[in-house]
């Protein structure tokens, strides 16, 4: 995770975008399989770590939306503690400290705040899209050639 969450988050490795996602979906999906082995092939603490990297790139830029014209309010920095906050509670927290709390963290943030149709896995897929894309940008030796 990076020291500091105020200052812009360097993009993953899209590798590391591919092996977070699928663990997330596995665990949206409740395939224990797949969750599995995504982990035994990572190691638990690489997962936990690039589960973190995911929750700050789908909680910073969220709680730290400002809807007043660029001008700071008082929902606008508690929105932001709550999502430092969080992230915390994601890196130090007894029960979220592992793969499948950090997973299901983002998984209820991504129910309960970016989705309005239930649709969890659209938002989970767009979402990686997304990493992937910001990966593959500050990456282009990881683009493979069609």
């Amino acid at each position: 995770m990076p020291e500091t969450i105020t200052m812009p988050l360097a993009p993953m490795e899209p590798n590391d975008v591919a092996d977070a996602f699928a663990y997330i979906q596995a665990i949206h999906a409740a395939d224990i399989d797949t969750a599995g082995a995504v982990a035994d092939d990572i190691g638990p603490e690489q997962l936990c770590r690039m589960l973190v990297d995911v929750a700050a790139r789908v909680f910073i830029p969220i709680t730290a939306e400002d809807d007043h014209d660029g001008e700071p309010c008082a929902h606008s920095f508690l929105a932001a503690a709550l999502g430092q906050l969080l992230l915390e509670l994601l890196c130090h927290g007894v029960c979220l400290a592992n793969a499948p709390g950090v997973a299901r963290t983002i998984i209820l943030f991504t129910d309960n705040i970016l989705t309005e149709d239930g649709d969890v896995a659209g938002v989970l897929h767009q979402l990686e899209a997304a990493g992937m894309r910001q990966a593959m940008e500050a990456h282009p030796a990881h683009r493979t050639t069609a």
